[in-house]
């Protein structure tokens, strides 16, 4: 599995990650259900760029990882322009980006590992109703890290595309980023098989 933590001895380094996930899961769910409204969206953008600057990643970084997310972004946007009102197709974008910023923060401040503890913790009295924690704890931690991996990917894309002199083409974009995306499933597949996880 790809960490991508950062050490650190910021505020957001020491939270346990229980009450870590638990606000974030809470922030998430709040921005999803914010109304459209530019004032509350911004401050949303703002708390998350605040949340950066207390970990101790400075004021560049979540500018740096919304960049990475941009061709993300417009496959979102060029999703949802021609059927929705325009400040709904910026309202869902912030949210996304927002929330995708939200996540990454959680794998650059927290270990991997507890991450995996937490919500295996979380999830074990449901272990009588049939439910595996250990398996849906690494299930949700890979999709965690795995968020940034494919933004990444989508970045890469379009600098090559960009180096060659492709024009933006949603199908030329999509077509090597799905492929790229199967094939990181294949390597985790591949790491978790070695390692005695069906």
């Amino acid at each position: 599995m790809i960490s991508l933590y950062r050490p650190g001895n910021s505020p957001l380094h020491r939270l346990p990650a229980g009450p870590k996930l638990l606000v974030v899961m809470a922030a998430a769910l709040g921005i999803s259900l914010t109304p459209p409204s530019p004032a509350l969206l911004a401050g949303a953008a703002v708390a998350v760029t605040g949340a950066y600057l207390l970990a101790g990643l400075g004021a560049a970084e979540p500018a740096r990882q919304a960049w990475r997310l941009r061709w993300l972004v417009l496959v979102v946007a060029v999703s949802q322009v021609f059927f929705l009102p325009a400040l709904t197709v910026v309202a869902n974008v912030v949210r996304v980006v927002v929330v995708i910023l939200l996540a990454n923060l959680i794998t650059l401040t927290t270990p991997t590992g507890l991450l995996v503890d937490a919500i295996e913790r979380a999830l074990t009295p449901l272990r009588p109703l049939g439910v595996n924690p250990s398996r849906v704890a690494l299930m949700l931690s890979m999709t965690i890290t795995t968020i940034p991996v494919i933004a990444g990917f989508a970045a890469q894309i379009r600098e090559a595309q960009r180096a060659r002199g492709v024009p933006v083409a949603p199908l030329a974009f999509a077509v090597p980023l799905l492929i790229m995306t199967m094939k990181h499933a294949d390597d985790l597949a591949d790491a978790l098989t070695a390692r005695g996880i069906d």
